[in-house]
């Protein structure tokens, strides 16, 4: 499965972005999909999940109430909504995939994009 990330930029604190996560995989509906981001000098960190039908979705404490994280099986897509952006959200944001159940950590995640650079000024 190859995944292509897409949609980061920069933008002022307070301000919005959509990021895309398109798949390259007929089966992209058995997939649990993640988005994970990355600071420089920090770990991986988890930001939201969403199941194979988007009707279970799980996000990190610092985004939860912000960020909304969607799927589109027929366009073999998942989607990450960013509201109320801050400076700390700044980082590259992966995707993942992963088959089976939701986990919150980057290890269990087989799948990954390119990452996509998201920048927000204060």
């Amino acid at each position: 499965v190859q995944l292509q990330a897409s949609g980061g930029g920069l933008v002022q604190a307070g301000g919005s972005l959509k990021l895309s996560c398109a798949a390259s995989t007929r089966t992209f509906s058995r997939y649990t999909m993640g988005w994970f981001r990355q600071a420089p000098g920090k770990e991986r960190e988890f930001i939201a999940a969403i199941g194979w039908s988007g009707g279970s979705t799980h996000y990190g404490d610092s985004v939860k109430g912000r960020f909304t994280i969607s799927r589109d099986n027929a366009e073999n897509t998942v989607y990450l909504q960013m509201n109320s952006l801050k400076p700390e959200d700044t980082a590259v944001y992966y995707c993942a995939g992963r088959q089976g159940t939701y986990y919150n950590t980057a290890d269990r995640y087989g799948y990954w994009g390119q990452g996509t650079q998201v920048t927000v000024s204060s």
